[in-house]
C-alpha cells in the first residue's frame, strides 16, 4: 500500500516521495508540457504534479452535489428558512468600515 505524506501548504510533500505515476503523451502535448514547464523553472515531473494536485484540488473543493433522503431533505430546507440570528460579534464586525474605505 502506498505511503501517504501529508502536504506543506505550499502544496510540496515533506517526505519522500516513493509512488510512481505513469502517462502516455504524444509527441504534441509533451512539446507543450516541456514548455510551459521550462517557463515556471520546473522539470517537466514537477510542472505535471503541481498542475494535477492543482486541478484535483479544485475537482475536490467543487463538489456541489450532494445527496440526502426526503427527511434530510426537509431539514435542511428548514435551516434554510430560518437562519440564526447575528450574534453581537458579527453585528460588530458589520459595523466597522471595510478596510478599503480606511
Amino acid at each position: 500500500m502506498a505511503q501517504t505524506t501529508p502536504a506543506h501548504p505550499n502544496g510540496r510533500a515533506s517526505a519522500r516521495k516513493d509512488d510512481v505515476i505513469q502517462i502516455r503523451a504524444s509527441a504534441g502535448m509533451k512539446a507543450i508540457l516541456t514548455r510551459a514547464a521550462a517557463l515556471r523553472g520546473q522539470k517537466l515531473s514537477e510542472f505535471m504534479l503541481d498542475s494535477a494536485r492543482r486541478e484535483a484540488e479544485d475537482a475536490i473543493l467543487d463538489q456541489r452535489t450532494f445527496f440526502l433522503d426526503a427527511e434530510q431533505h426537509e431539514q435542511f430546507l428548514a435551516m434554510l428558512d430560518a437562519p440564526p440570528a447575528p450574534s453581537d460579534a458579527l453585528q460588530t464586525l458589520m459595523r466597522r468600515k471595510p478596510i478599503w474605505e480606511r
